[in-house]
């Protein structure tokens, strides 16, 4: 029987997410929801249970409330085990102060590591659209002898400055390692793109905890993985990229095979939100071998459509209501009702929207619980939704939570 090396995969939830506002103007990012029926956070944790790693804590810090509420709901495992998902707040165990950084997080929560004494520690953002068996690279991981390592994947260049950037050599040593450059590096085969970070890294175990406690001990650190965590370990000659690319996912398809997205800006959320919703979506939710998780539905009953409602080319959630509108290339969330002659056209609706008889909502995101009155626009007259709403640069009309239009 082949021995499975003793993981501990420790979430990055605590994220504030000012790119996403107002989405997340009252929610932790990892929290904001997602697809119809998810949350953010449902991504990495699905995919770590599919896996096989069921010991899993999500360092929470920022309005985290909803989020906890959710994985307690969500999440809960339960029987005589040690296998856990937990929700772990700031604890202030190394000083009275809060998470200054992704690494200080984790240095704050050694607790966690010491307790579990595991061989190798995983630690995976929370905020991204993607499917990965992260077996894989821990086994790459192991074989690679490294103490670190870090997934990357090719991103046009002009996008990479967002992201960590990777060089590496033949044999997937890094040998450079640049957090979000303004002048980002080019692969050497193609100089219109850049191996960036995924924000997804394997540890072994002993070096991560020597690696952070040097870290807190300097001044001069910002106290990020990305930014100086990732780099002492390149500077050592001790840092592999895992190509994300080469991860095979079960029942995934050519179309969606090696998706990811990154979705902190309002545009990138929107767009990720399209990939859906296509005949031969991009990213394809229905994949039932490696499925993603969520009990984000409330036990609603089956989504009805009355008086002649349509939807075209739309995902539309559990408890909605269509009656008498039309909805196309839409995601509508759980419990959102469309009125009579009322068009949504290209949006995004979350939980509990209700958009009256004659409405019309178009290149749109409404939060949860947002009401549109009878006969009102969005999405029409930019103009006039700059005055009112957050509008983005790709002209997406972000309204937060429980207005009333």
């Amino acid at each position: 029987m082949k021995t499975q090396p003793n993981v501990l995969a420790i979430v990055l939830a605590g994220g504030e997410g000012k790119r996403l506002f107002p989405l997340t103007e009252d929610r932790a990012k990892p929290a904001v929801p997602f697809g119809g029926t998810y949350r953010l956070i449902d991504f990495v944790l699905s995919n770590l249970v599919n896996a096989g790693y069921l010991k899993i804590a999500v360092l929470t810090q920022y309005k985290s409330h909803s989020l906890d509420r959710h994985i307690s709901q969500a999440w809960s495992l339960h029987g005589p085990t040690s296998q856990y998902i937990a929700s772990v707040p700031a604890q202030q165990r190394r000083g009275k102060r809060w998470y200054t950084g992704s690494a200080d997080a984790i240095v704050q929560s050694l607790n966690l590591i010491y307790d579990e004494s595991p061989d190798y520690v995983l630690v995976f953002g929370a905020d991204h659209v993607y499917r990965m068996d992260p077996s894989q690279m821990v086994e790459e991981h192991i074989a690679s002898g490294k103490s670190c390592s870090v997934a990357g994947l090719r991103v046009p260049r002009f996008e990479a400055s967002e992201f960590g950037c990777i060089q590496a050599d033949d044999e997937g040593n890094i040998t450079e390692f640049l957090e979000k450059p303004a002048n980002p590096p080019s692969t050497p085969d193609d100089p219109d793109m850049t191996f960036a970070s995924m924000g997804n890294y394997v540890f072994t175990t002993n070096a991560l905890i020597k690696a952070l406690l040097e870290d807190e001990q300097d001044d001069n650190s910002e106290h990020d993985m990305g930014g100086d965590i990732i780099p002492y370990f390149v500077n050592r000659d001790d840092a592999h990229v895992y190509d994300f690319s080469a991860n095979e996912v079960p029942g995934s398809t050519d179309r969606d095979q090696g998706y990811w997205r990154d979705v902190g800006t309002i545009d990138a959320f929107y767009e990720a939100h399209m990939d859906l919703i296509s005949v031969h979506p991009v990213f394809n939710l229905y994949n039932r071998r490696w499925p993603i998780h969520s009990t984000d539905d409330q036990n609603f009953p089956p989504a009805k459509f009355t008086q002649g409602g349509i939807a075209q080319s739309s995902i539309v959630a559990p408890g909605s209501i269509v009656s008498g509108g039309t909805v196309r290339n839409s995601v509508l969330a759980s419990d959102v009702h469309v009125g009579e002659g009322a068009t949504v056209e290209g949006s995004v609706l979350m939980p509990g929207v209700r958009v009256g008889k004659g409405a019309v909502v178009r290149h749109a995101i409404l939060d949860k619980n947002v009401y549109v009155r009878e006969g009102e626009i969005i999405g029409v007259d930019r103009v006039r939704d700059e005055a009112r709403f957050k509008v983005s640069a790709g002209g997406v009309v972000a309204v937060g939570k429980n207005e009333v239009l």
